[in-house]
């Protein structure tokens, strides 16, 4: 290699995700030669990593390989965890936390169970178990997150929903989020229980919270986790498909129609529960068409609702009568 090439390989920069495993592993360097678990400046640098791993999602988020993600995802919950055992209340851990247990738990424990279920009813459901217990434990580090913004938060959750949720402010539109999602995938894999299914009510005071705050989140998150929760919400007197499809279109244009979830969402949740197998198999057929390279920040999660609409449509001699 010549001077010059030398040079430039040398000024060549990190990438992001370089960068951050290098920060990463200087920090957890000083950790190690800091004494005593009450050092102030033990607690800083822990604060620190905790900022960057919580800022951190993109680096998943735009990988091609969900398989790569798969396996390197449970290392950084647990260091995660790790760390919000040294700072419990940091936020920017809960949340993150928070939302990583719930995308693992969909996109690679539930999803896998799904697609099992013909071949091995049993082990998919231990596999569903296991999504569950994922999902409750997300739910619990975003109620402690809330709970950190709003001391006693949780407490009066179960009592008045209603009230506990118009405490959340804009900046934890995140956490009220996160935190209805992961409780209302719980509930979907626990209809057998009871004490679960009544919880309802809390996932919907956070969700429409959320809403109110910030219906634009996230290129139409919100919206797109509506266009399934619609169509099992308690005590609305009008039609739960035609407020689906409101909150669809509502997605579909704050995403620019960049994201396959929407389209998955609305044919799993509305044109199969009506039996439309035309539009099911549309809207599946445009989920897949849609170009994972456009937005890569949202290329992980089209590959994983992409999976979806395949595997659904594999199913649907099985889906329609």
């Amino acid at each position: 290699m010549n001077d010059t090439a030398q040079l430039m390989e040398r000024e060549k920069p990190e990438a992001p995700a370089s960068k951050l495993a290098s920060w990463a592993i200087r920090l957890l360097v000083c950790l190690l030669v800091l004494t005593g678990p009450g050092c102030s400046i033990r607690k800083m640098a822990i604060n620190k990593l905790g900022d960057a791993l919580s800022g951190a999602g993109t680096t998943f988020a735009s990988d091609e390989d969900p398989e790569l993600v798969k396996a390197s995802v449970p290392f950084s919950l647990k260091l995660m965890e790790s760390l919000l055992a040294e700072v419990p209340q940091h936020k920017g851990l809960l949340r993150a936390t928070c939302s990583g247990f719930t995308q693992y738990g969909y996109a690679f424990v539930q999803q896998d169970a799904d697609e099992l279920a013909d071949q091995d009813l049993d082990k998919a459901g231990a596999m569903r178990l296991r999504a569950r217990k994922l999902y409750l434990r997300a739910r619990d580090y975003g109620l402690r997150g809330l709970d950190a913004s709003h001391p006693g938060f949780t407490s009066l959750l179960k009592t008045n929903p209603v009230a506990a949720a118009k405490l959340g402010r804009k900046p934890e539109v995140p956490l009220l989020y996160w935190t209805a999602v992961s409780w209302a995938a719980a509930v979907a894999l626990s209809k057998d229980n009871s004490d679960l299914v009544g919880d309802l009510p809390m996932v919907e005071a956070l969700i429409d919270r959320a809403l109110e705050l910030q219906e634009d989140y996230e290129a139409g998150a919100i919206h797109t986790f509506l266009i399934t929760f619609e169509m099992s919400r308690p005590k609305k007197p009008d039609d739960p498909a035609l407020r689906s499809r409101k909150h669809f279109e509502r997605a579909l244009t704050l995403s620019g129609g960049l994201q396959a979830g929407p389209l998955v969402a609305l044919a799993e949740e509305v044109a199969l529960a009506n039996q439309n197998k035309e539009e099911f198999k549309s809207l599946l057929e445009k989920a897949l068409a849609v170009n994972v390279d456009a937005k890569p920040e949202w290329r992980l999660a089209n590959l994983v609702y992409q999976r979806r609409a395949r595997w659904l449509l594999d199913r649907m001699e099985k889906l329609f009568l």
